[in-house]
């Protein structure tokens, strides 16, 4: 599996970005599909992370109401809307993919990784 992740950009704080990342390759997998970011010094963290069948999602605290991830099977698509960016989500954002379903939103629970996105958030 590929990922290809795009929609990064320089934004101002209170502002919106929509991040999307393409599958391709062998895209049946049955696992869940996540988003993580990185800031500079910092080690990659969970973001969030949706459900094969996308009934089920799970948000990092500091971006619970303000973020929201969504998929698109038959474009073998993961969406993540960002609003009220602060200062702080500035990060290189990273989609991935599991393998087959597995609980946990750690690193290690995915198999796939996309090169990631630049979000920049001014204040």
């Amino acid at each position: 599996v590929q990922l290809q992740a795009s929609g990064g950009g320089l934004v101002q704080a209170g502002g919106s970005l929509r991040l999307s990342c393409a599958a391709s390759g062998r895209t049946s997998t049955s696992g869940a599909m996540g988003w993580f970011r990185q800031a500079p010094g910092k080690e990659r963290e969970f973001v969030a992370k949706i459900s094969r069948s996308g009934d089920s999602t799970y948000y990092a605290n500091s971006v619970k109401g303000r973020f929201t991830i969504s998929r698109d099977n038959a474009k073998n698509t993961v969406y993540l809307q960002m609003n009220n960016l602060k200062p702080e989500d500035t990060a290189i954002y990273y989609c991935a993919a599991q393998r087959w379903a597995v609980p946990g939103t750690g690193t290690e629970n995915f198999n796939y990784w996309g090169q990631g996105t630049l979000v920049t958030v001014s204040s």
